[in-house]
């Protein structure tokens, strides 16, 4: 793929994942091209549908925050790393909740399900060599697990409500998952 036609791609997807964020099913492929400033036969040649568009937006999603994770990882405070991608993973559900729903709807599936998963996996491993360094170093309870740290994220990621009380809430449990003090 050239570099404008790629950098055109990725345009397109970081607007998607903007406009099917805030709006749901109701976000159009034309507000898409208009925020990514291509037209919609840009969106269309990368995406030939909805769905494919969608898809491609999560797998996106998913791939930058596993990257993120691993080079927080590589390159500083196992503790740190792992707060910093938990609040990450919390402060972006809401978009990619509602991007994953819309992959729940009803639709003529032209992309991959199978490369969303693959994207899910690997921020999962991502997370849990984080919470496996962040234990090994002492930075995180020694007992947590990564199934633990998925439905603290769910929960918070589902909070509705002032934003400064659901980063307060995000605080608290990440205090909860500091290590104890007989560790």
């Amino acid at each position: 793929m050239r570099s404008d036609a790629r950098a055109n791609r990725d345009r397109v997807l970081a607007a998607a994942e903007e406009v099917f964020g805030e709006s749901g099913n109701a976000g159009s492929t034309e507000e898409v091209a208009r925020r990514a400033g291509v037209g919609i036969g840009t969106v269309f040649r990368h995406f030939p549908t909805k769905q494919a568009l969608v898809q491609a937006t999560i797998v996106r999603h998913f791939t930058l925050l596993a990257e993120t994770a691993r080079a927080r990882g590589e390159g500083g405070e196992a503790g740190a790393a792992f707060r910093e991608t938990f609040r990450e993973m919390v402060s972006g559900a809401p978009a990619k909740l509602a991007l994953v729903a819309l992959l729940e709807e009803p639709a003529d599936s032209t992309g991959s399900a199978d490369e969303v998963e693959a994207a899910a996996t690997m921020v999962r491993e991502a997370v849990e060599e984080l919470l496996s360094r962040g234990r090994q170093a002492g930075e995180v309870r020694a007992d947590a697990t990564v199934d633990e740290v998925y439905m603290l994220i769910r929960a918070l990621a589902n909070a509705r409500g002032d934003r400064a009380v659901v980063d307060r809430a995000v605080d608290i449990v990440l205090d909860g998952l500091s290590p104890r003090r007989s560790e």
